[in-house]
């Protein structure tokens, strides 16, 4: 063990004195937390958009109709790693019109990874239908008006893409929620599985697996092709085929690289798409559909 730490040691001091050799400074910028960039999601979707999902949607929608255990708000999560679909299933259960007329009131947020109990509380509030101007309002008036909205109120709440896994930043906004009627529900959707035991309430969350090859084919036709026109290029459906077997049934994969097709129908092109690295795939300017891959990635 001397050995190895002298070896440690001599390793330290030889990376330290680069810093002389390439003139390099210490500079103390502050420990600040840098969030990943993700556009915020919202409740709206297209239901022929979405293929293969009609299953997990009646699934979650049982979960929402069924009773709450000695009365208390149950929050289900659902758990897929980035691109599965978990807001794409949240969208359709939370526009399917026997949801619509089970809860008086429903909210939709996006959490990402700033989870600030003051900036969420204003955006929950903002979704009762709030006119009330909430910028110079504390957190004592926040909690205060957002008990008020939804007490004793039957209400659906929609957290998505949840990455927090600190109980003590998750406990003083579950108390606030906790005012809601008998059958109240709230929806999770997170990557991380620790996120998900530390928020739910039933016994296990909600598992979204990936989609079957012919959904996913489906959905690659759709977003690959104009319609109609996959009957003129039976050579690139089958190279279609090979390359959405690469995307492991992630619907966002699928659509990632059927985009990056639809304006190109030369096979070598496909070839090529099939058999690269997908962060080689030279992207359009101003494409923001890689650089989201690669967050969904990481």
């Amino acid at each position: 063990m001397v050995h190895k730490i002298k070896q440690i040691r001599e390793k330290l001091d030889e990376i330290a004195s680069h810093k002389t050799n390439f003139h390099l400074n210490e500079r103390d910028e502050g420990r600040r937390v840098m969030y990943r960039q993700r556009a915020m999601t919202y409740s709206f979707i297209n239901v022929s958009d979405v293929i293969g999902r009609d299953e997990d949607k009646e699934n979650i929608i049982k979960l929402l109709q069924g009773s709450s255990d000695g009365g208390q708000i149950s929050i289900i999560p659902i758990v897929g790693i980035g691109g599965m679909g978990k807001t794409a299933l949240s969208k359709l259960v939370y526009n399917d019109e026997r949801v619509q007329n089970h809860f008086q009131l429903k909210m939709w947020v996006c959490v990402s990874e700033d989870f600030d109990i003051q900036k969420l509380t204003k955006e929950i509030i903002k979704c009762t239908n709030s006119a009330e101007n909430l910028s110079e309002k504390g957190m004592e008036q926040l909690q205060s008006i957002l008990r008020e909205r939804i007490r004793d109120k039957k209400y659906l709440l929609i957290l998505d893409d949840v990455w927090n896994d600190d109980p003590m930043k998750w406990d003083p906004l579950k108390e606030l929620l906790c005012v809601g009627a008998n059958g109240s529900k709230i929806v999770v959707t997170t990557r991380s599985k620790k996120v998900a035991s530390i928020m739910g309430t039933i016994s296990e969350p909600y598992e979204l697996s990936g989609l079957p090859h012919d959904k996913c084919v489906a959905l690659f036709t759709r977003c690959a092709f104009k319609e109609g026109e996959e009957k003129h290029y039976p050579n690139l459906l089958k190279i279609g085929d090979e390359i959405v077997k690469k995307c492991k049934g992630v619907p966002f994969a699928v659509k990632t690289l059927a985009s990056l097709l639809l304006t190109n129908k030369e096979e070598s092109y496909w070839i090529f798409v099939r058999d690269t690295e997908l962060w080689k795939i030279e992207q359009k300017k101003n494409d923001k559909i890689l650089p989201a891959l690669k967050l969904s990635y990481e």
